[in-house]
């Protein structure tokens, strides 16, 4: 009864695309970790609509969204949302969303402090979002957070808040610009508003299980950002793979059809850490200005390269893909060559590594063995079958599809709702 979707690199792999495309046939469309540091664009009867927080099966009228229990919750940007999402003329988006009672809230106190600890770690710093994820999730492993549950209990939540703040002004001092009074006025106001979209997401998962809803999942960021497989410590501080979206939603596992692998054709990292087929020189740059890489969350440029297989089956590996969405493969139209990087090898040996180290100064030493495949020099977003694709595009398809393993059942040839190829639907469980 439910399909996953989840990136499967370094997050803006186009995840939001898919999840437009698939929500019709959805009556619930959830999120399960992370917070408003997410961004999805979705292009949609001509107007782009921007998520970082929402769900973006708002865009479908007839779907319920739910944020659910890990997702650390920003108050402000979620009504700032909604409300942006009204003006852009989506309809009646405060009865089609709600809430976990159980997601720890994410304040202002905490965005002040990710600015400081990056500031701490100097040329080792992140390049987190600015917006407060991992010391929010720093409180919540420390049991020091403040669910959403307690912002009804104006006593335990301004004691709690009181608290939080206090400590972080004894470890920065005057370093620390924040006002906690300002941030408890605030929630007086919240406090009425957000009372009619918060749920107990378990109950409420449990009842449309049983019910026997379709329930379309949309992960946040990707899986080389997760907390434990990730590029640790250049990663979120979520589960971003599989293991999140069960624990954050209190999903059966046994009622997932389908966990969809969203790759782009190429490979984008934001932020700092490791990114081993990135290229500094004009493919990189070309890559950049044709896929309009910057993001939707933080309007950064994003760090281009070629697509990295080694990254794509470690990450099937862990998240187990049922199917494959390939997208933005059209930004690849002018290439003469395109690159795709098959392993890693030990320079000192020769000796060719097919894994992905957890060790980052290993990973540091290895070089990268790259498969050419020549281009196919003519635009495709006209294309609207798999055979319309030029035979270059295609056996660009096909190798990473068996190299990995995987059926790629969904390519992104464009930007619009359209722009998109279905093929192999038989690998896809209605």
């Amino acid at each position: 009864m439910a399909t996953i979707i989840l990136g499967s690199q370094w997050g803006d792999e186009g995840k939001g695309k898919l999840t437009d495309i698939l929500c019709p046939k959805a009556q619930i469309c959830a999120r399960a970790a992370g917070g408003h540091n997410a961004g999805h664009s979705i292009v949609a009867n001509g107007v782009e609509y921007d998520f970082h927080l929402l769900p973006s099966g708002l865009v479908n009228p007839n779907c319920m969204n739910l944020i659910g229990s890990s997702v650390v919750f920003h108050v402000p940007s979620f009504f700032s949302e909604l409300s942006k999402l009204e003006t852009k003329g989506l309809t009646d988006v405060h009865n089609r969303i709600l809430v976990s009672d159980r997601c720890h809230v994410d304040f202002d106190l905490h965005a002040a402090v990710d600015g400081l600890e990056e500031v701490e770690l100097g040329d080792r710093k992140i390049g987190t979002t600015g917006r407060g994820i991992g010391p929010s999730y720093s409180t919540k492993m420390a049991r020091s957070g403040v669910r959403i549950h307690e912002i009804f209990n104006e006593e335990i939540f301004e004691r709690k808040l009181r608290q939080l703040a206090a400590g972080y002004k004894k470890r920065f001092g005057d370093l620390l610009k924040y006002d906690v009074e300002d941030e408890i006025a605030r929630f007086k106001e919240y406090r009425v508003k957000l009372a009619r979209y918060t749920v107990d997401a378990v109950q409420y998962m449990k009842q449309a299980e049983d019910r026997g809803y379709k329930i379309l999942i949309e992960g946040a960021n990707a899986l080389m950002l997760d907390i434990d497989y990730g590029t640790y410590p250049y990663v979120t501080s979520s589960n971003t793979g599989l293991g999140g979206i069960i624990t954050g939603l209190a999903i059966n596992p046994t009622k997932i059809d389908n966990i969809i692998g969203v790759v782009k054709a190429y490979t984008t990292r934001v932020g700092g850490g490791p990114f081993k087929t990135e290229d500094l020189e004009e493919a990189g740059t070309k890559l950049q200005e044709i896929g309009r890489e910057w993001g939707v969350s933080t309007g950064r440029k994003r760090r281009c390269g070629w697509l990295d297989l080694v990254v794509l089956k470690y990450s099937t590996a862990i998240n187990n893909y049922t199917a494959l969405n390939l997208t933005k493969l059209d930004i690849l139209d002018t290439f003469e060559t395109i690159k795709v990087a098959v392993a890693y090898k030990d320079p000192q040996t020769g000796e060719e590594v097919e894994y992905f180290p957890a060790d980052l100064g290993i990973l540091d030493t290895l070089e990268v063995v790259y498969k050419e495949l020549p281009g196919w020099k003519k635009p495709i977003t006209d294309c609207k079958s798999y055979y319309d694709l030029p035979k270059e595009a295609r056996a660009y398809v096909e190798f990473i599809e068996e190299f990995v393993g995987v059926p790629i059942c969904y390519i992104g040839t464009g930007p619009k709702r359209e722009d998109m190829i279905v093929r192999k639907t038989s690998a896809i469980k209605e």
